[in-house]
């Protein structure tokens, strides 16, 4: 049976995940309402703008539903700003951000730094087949990275090079997927085929 997922269609890269998900072998749709975010099996956070896009979610009433879903099992995968709605913890946000939670683990806003700094690198990413062999090339757009996880958090990859070397770009706790990089727009649906296969294991 296809797995059907949504994809918070508030702001960010929707079209580029909702394409993503479709090549992946799931049906997927845009979810605006409480109604569509109720016909899930799983939900996509894209990347945009995290601030922006907490403050529409409480505009379309939608943060409450949402955070009460994934608390109780809703799968999700969040990319750059996704990721920091799903950190149980932030640092560098607004003072009234909040996040959806999800992930035990602090991140840091905009770390790897402005529009400027924006970067593309290979990457090996745990769970991800064939990646030692064929990386997933990973492009970071005013990204986060993770400071910290708890203990039921699973590393899935770090910066391997450079002045970020080190830094935790990818996790995965149970159902919860997050990366700091963008490959909805790569072309390289293996993340997406993860997720995909989380979602459907958990139905």
């Amino acid at each position: 049976m296809t797995v059907t997922i949504g994809v918070l269609a508030l702001q960010g890269d929707v079209r580029e995940h909702l394409a993503a998900i479709e090549a992946s072998g799931a049906r997927a749709v845009p979810v605006r309402r409480q109604s569509e975010l109720e016909a899930v099996d799983g939900i996509v956070l894209p990347g945009g703008e995290s601030t922006t896009i907490d403050k529409l979610l409480r505009i379309f009433e939608l943060f409450d539903p949402l955070r009460a879903a994934i608390r109780d099992g809703l799968p999700a995968y969040g990319s750059c700003a996704g990721m920091i709605l799903l950190a149980e913890r932030i640092t560098g946000g607004l003072p009234d951000q909040q996040t959806l939670g999800g992930l035990d683990m602090t991140v840091r806003r905009n770390a790897f730094g402005r529009q400027v700094d924006s970067f593309e690198t290979d990457l090996v990413v745990d769970q991800v087949p064939d990646s030692a062999v064929d990386p997933v090339h990973a492009v970071f757009i005013r990204a986060p990275w993770v400071e910290e996880v708890g203990p039921g958090v699973e590393v899935l990859a770090r910066v391997e090079s450079g002045d970020a070397a080190g830094r935790i770009v990818a996790v995965r706790e149970r159902d919860v997927l997050a990366t700091s990089f963008h490959p909805e727009i790569t072309g390289d649906v293996r993340l997406h085929r993860l997720f995909v296969q989380i979602v459907a294991d958990r139905r």
